[in-house]
């Protein structure tokens, strides 16, 4: 079962149906995603725990309904007439989150964290897309607008905002799950990322050590050597047994240690007598 279905379970096991104001708002947030127009409001999901969430709403607001299977989707029709929108009190946290908890469950999905984070909400129209931003936002949860050919989409890329929504709805298992995928994806990509830097630096420090070992076997070669004062004797035979060092490591090799910057300056001035 994929993260999205798994959180779907998840939330098809709250129990909200004392309450009929939470009711009607997780309803009116399933009706946000779907096809009004019509007499009849047809639901269609493959999941089972999905198709039975919304049968028990229907049922604790005693709306009749039809299910029937349609391939292996299981399609729920219900009159338009027979949900009655009282006016929801919006300014209640419960309302508004069960609003979005329904509309998520009506036709939200998320990709699977591992991969990249992704979670988007498709919208039957502009007005249900404003509706549910404008709820979003009360929370501080940012999401961005996606307009498609025949729909209208509210998604969220960000890892924290994803894991706020889920807070938000109430899948607090699935919020565990998904921000110990985030923690253990963000440290791999820590890790890469410091590794890349460490070697790009190594790489550097070779690549740099092999073209100053070159100018010291160059004015061997050519028979400079007595040029060098007894300083860049010392840096220049220090390169040539130790080509892995760094500048700094090699400073502290010295007779009389001295900084990186010091130690640069000597081997400039090498290689700027092998160049002579």
């Amino acid at each position: 079962m994929s993260f999205s279905a798994d959180c779907k379970k998840e939330l098809s096991k709250i129990n909200i149906f004392s309450n009929e104001e939470l009711v009607k708002a997780e309803v009116y947030g399933y009706l946000l995603t779907l096809d009004t127009s019509e007499k009849r409001i047809n639901f269609l999901t493959e999941n089972e725990y999905n198709i039975n969430r919304l049968n028990k709403l229907l049922n604790r607001l005693r709306i009749k309904y039809d299910i029937k299977m349609q391939g292996n989707n299981y399609l729920i029709t219900f009159k338009k007439e027979d949900f009655i929108l009282d006016n929801l009190d919006f300014n209640n946290s419960d309302v508004a989150r069960a609003v979005v908890r329904g509309a998520f469950l009506g036709s939200g999905s998320i990709t699977e964290p591992n991969t990249r984070y992704h979670l988007e909400i498709r919208l039957e129209n502009k007005e249900a897309r404003e509706k549910l931003i404008e709820i979003l936002n009360g929370f501080s949860i940012e999401a961005k607008l996606l307009d498609r050919k025949y729909s209208y989409s509210l998604y969220i890329k960000d890892g924290e905002e994803i894991s706020k929504f889920l807070a938000l709805v109430g899948a607090n298992a699935s919020v565990l799950t998904f921000e110990d995928i985030r923690v253990l994806k963000e440290t791999k990509n820590n890790v890469n990322r410091r590794v890349n830097c460490e070697t790009a630096n190594l790489n550097k420090t070779v690549n740099a050590a092999v073209v100053q070992i070159q100018a010291i076997e160059n004015i061997k070669r050519r028979k400079k050597w007595n040029r060098l004062s007894p300083n860049l004797q010392e840096v220049a035979e220090l390169r040539l047994e130790n080509p892995d060092a760094t500048l700094e490591e090699l400073g502290k090799m010295l007779s009389e240690p001295i900084g990186k910057s010091g130690v640069n300056h000597r081997l400039k001035r090498i290689m700027e007598i092998s160049e002579e």
